[in-house]
């Protein structure tokens, strides 16, 4: 008979008592392991066998868990500490992401020849904003925009439409590229929007740019053109790269800021600009 065969019916001898006796005496039995490795590794080695990889013991789940959750339950600010380092690592991986995006389309946000373009041109900070006509927050933060332009002359806005809560915000915003396009006060335009009541439209928009003295009718007809539907494009186009899903959406510099954050930190994060250049300058 082989070594290898006499090693293995050694090894079960020696289980087999073993189990033997702990079946009948209860007591854990106690095994030679020094021996059967002996054995073992002998056989393997004249035979020139690899041993076979050491198992690995499961974890048990119903002895793991109960362990977790009173390690967790002695010190509940575990998960608060835990929750917390989860945002700041998710934020800071979302903002390295916008800026390396916002890097390479700097073009198409910045400067594109179809979005619209307040305060001074030449402007020592840029504050970019996607909006929606019949966004509620982009309504309430109108007049935030407003004391900007006021008190601020060294800054530069750009407005780019971005429609995406209706048709109805689509055809207001194809008849707001074409009101940018011509020699009428785009800023009278867009407040008429902003402070106009019920869902801002086709015909609202129209009528708006009509009391700037432009032709409804022939707004109309050009509603559908190439130029416009590219103008709104690009909105989309930088909303998908940049993961912005909602109105009003700021751009800053290289960061994305969603929603309406007041005056107070918009001006803050302008200021931040222009000390540091960036929009937080303990960052």
């Amino acid at each position: 008979m082989p070594r290898l065969t006499l090693a293995l019916v050694a090894l079960a001898g020696i289980l087999a008592g073993a189990l033997g006796y702990a079946m009948v005496n209860q007591p854990k039995a106690q095994i030679d392991v020094a021996a059967v490795r002996s054995i073992v590794e002998d056989a393997l080695a004249e035979q020139q066998v690899a041993p076979a990889p050491q198992a690995v013991a499961s974890l048990d789940p119903q002895v793991l868990n109960p362990m977790i959750e009173s390690y967790l339950m002695s010190d509940p600010a575990i998960l608060q500490r835990l929750s917390s380092a989860l945002e700041t690592q998710v934020k800071t991986a979302t903002r390295e992401q916008s800026a390396t995006t916002i890097a390479t389309m700097q073009e198409a946000i910045f400067n594109d020849a179809d979005q619209v373009v307040l305060g001074n041109p030449a402007g020592d900070v840029t504050l970019v904003e996607l909006f929606d006509y019949n966004c509620g927050y982009c309504r309430s933060a109108l007049p935030d925009l407003a004391a900007l332009l006021a008190d601020d002359p060294n800054l530069r806005v750009v407005l780019k439409e971005f429609p995406i809560l209706s048709n109805e915000s689509i055809d207001a915003a194809r008849v707001a590229v074409l009101v940018n396009e011509s020699d009428a006060d785009y800023w009278v335009f867009h407040e008429a929007l902003f402070t106009s009541r019920g869902q801002v439209d086709k015909k609202v928009a129209l009528a708006a740019a009509a009391d700037l003295g432009l032709s409804p009718v022939d707004l109309e007809l050009r509603m559908g053109e190439a130029g416009v539907s590219k103008a709104i494009q690009t909105s989309y186009d930088i909303a998908k790269a940049l993961n912005i899903t909602g109105t009003p959406t700021y751009i800053i510099g290289n960061e994305v800021i969603p929603g309406a954050i007041g005056l107070d930190d918009l001006k803050g994060r302008i200021a931040n600009m222009r000390a540091c250049g960036q929009t937080d300058c303990e960052g």
